[in-house]
């Protein structure tokens, strides 16, 4: 009898993840989200323009890279939706609530996996609101952050400053 080795849950899930954000139009960081409840997919999300509108790897240039704004200020000039952002919308709110969401980023120039990464202060507000309870980050290709969104909750300060785009 032989036994198969299986890829655990969670690395299966943030396994999909990256290759959502294989979908992302971002010349800066590529994310993947996912939506998970009840051991089934409820959607995914990468980053990109709003639909009908040009993508910043088809301008060939990213107005925040452009202005050498740094990561995580001035998303009001990004022509992006995120990743989470874009996951929460395709799903009905009776799926996200005690769901959790998968995210992996790619840096989009190198291809290289980005693990030191979090929603940003806007997607942490939405993941609030959609009920979501856990949020899971790929730190490598095998290990990873658990965030309980409560946790954001029950801190406000954690609801502004850092991010990951």
């Amino acid at each position: 009898m032989s036994t198969v080795q299986r890829r655990d849950k969670i690395n299966y899930y943030l396994d999909i993840a990256e290759t959502v954000l294989e979908r992302g139009t971002c010349l800066r960081r590529n994310f993947g989200a996912i939506i998970v409840k009840n051991d089934e997919i409820v959607s995914t999300g990468y980053v990109g323009a709003p639909r009908g509108r040009t993508n910043c790897c088809d301008l060939g240039y990213c107005t925040r890279e452009k202005l050498g704004i740094p990561k995580g200020q001035r998303y009001e000039l990004c022509r992006s939706v995120h990743a989470e952002a874009n996951a929460i919308i395709s799903a009905e709110r009776s799926d996200t609530i005690g769901s959790t969401l998968y995210l992996a980023c790619h840096d989009a120039k190198t291809g290289e996996l980005y693990g030191d990464v979090e929603p940003c202060s806007m997607c942490k507000r939405l993941i609030i609101n959609a009920g979501i309870s856990t949020v899971i980050i790929r730190n490598t290709h095998d290990k990873y952050t658990t965030i309980n969104v409560q946790s954001w909750i029950e801190n406000d300060d954690s609801i502004g400053g850092t991010d990951g785009y």
